[in-house]
């Protein structure tokens, strides 16, 4: 019995270099096949490609800013062709992982059904649609992070070199992605967007315009949080859940609303904690390293010495 790998033949009968794959194989395929079996309905089903998913991304994002992400190059009389191209290959490929992520949830399909063909086509024509107003809202984000920071001198800068603007990027493409249905992939860009930039935000968030997340860095946004306009975060703000209700079998209810809602104009400053269906008021201002699990009325200003008095 042989197997091949990066070298080239590997025989599974002979031991290499005191290995007994022969036996660590058969193990392998007994906890997978057998003992563990974890695929989704107990069969093999094909998911979208991360590097696919990754690929669409950047090319979504430099169709959406050009001048910045595309080629030096790049000249006015060129760059409706370029977009043009770039939108026509993140598209096409944008459907096929679709066509996965919607074949996934049904074991009876295969990615190539004529239902499921239509239906990813019909998602990515929704999506194409809706791309010039989320690069409206990103570029209300760009200049809430321009206003944000006395530190940023340019829209470049910002774009190139803050991890935040990167991660509402993704958010904003996989949160429409979620919306229209395709919820594994939506949720795989959010986890390529915490790999590039250290922020976890679940595509089932609701985020309002305006939004800034100042050295990003550490921060987690919940499934059914829920952000206002002019929010922004500093490094290592968490909005979680705070109490995980069991189901009849032990395990947690899903799909509850568990996350804060944050209103418009507030500010929560770094290592600030937020747990619960709770609410932060109207223009309040959350400190630094805050541990908070009650609602607070608009306009508070909440230290870490108020919530010690309370």
């Amino acid at each position: 019995m042989s197997a091949k790998s990066g070298r080239g033949i590997v025989s599974l009968d002979t031991p290499a270099n005191g290995w007994d794959l022969a036996k660590v194989v058969s193990g392998l395929r007994q906890s997978r096949e057998v003992t563990h079996n974890i695929r989704h309905s107990g069969a093999a089903r094909q998911v979208p490609s991360p590097g696919a998913l990754e690929s669409v991304v950047e090319k979504l994002s430099t169709a959406l800013f050009p001048a910045h992400y595309g080629p030096a190059e790049l000249r006015e009389e060129n760059v409706d062709f370029f977009v043009g191209n770039l939108l026509g290959e993140a598209l096409s490929l944008l459907t096929l992982q679709i066509q996965r992520d919607l074949a996934f949830s049904d074991v009876s399909a295969s990615p190539a059904d004529p239902g499921i063909v239509s239906r990813a086509s019909a998602i990515v024509r929704g999506f194409a649609a809706r791309l010039a107003d989320i690069r409206n809202f990103l570029v209300e984000d760009l200049h809430a992070a321009f206003r944000g920071d006395p530190a940023a001198t340019n829209y470049p800068e910002i774009l190139l070199g803050y991890p935040g603007m990167t991660a509402v990027i993704y958010y904003r493409l996989a949160r429409a992605l979620y919306e229209l249905g395709a919820t594994m992939s939506a949720r795989m860009i959010g986890h390529i967007a915490h790999s590039k930039t250290a922020v976890d935000i679940h595509p089932g968030a609701q985020i309002g315009k305006s939004f800034f997340i100042d050295h990003a860095t550490g921060v987690v946004i919940g499934e059914t949080a829920i952000i206002g306009n002019r929010v922004r975060l500093y490094q290592a703000v968490t909005l979680g859940a705070r109490n995980f209700e069991p189901d009849g079998e032990g395990g947690l209810v899903k799909g509850e609303a568990r996350h804060p809602i944050i209103e418009d104009d507030v500010v929560i400053y770094a290592g600030a904690t937020i747990l619960g269906r709770i609410t932060v008021g109207r223009g309040s201002v959350i400190g630094g390293n805050v541990w908070l699990t009650r609602s607070v009325p608009a306009g508070s200003n909440i230290t870490q010495a108020h919530t010690l008095a309370d």
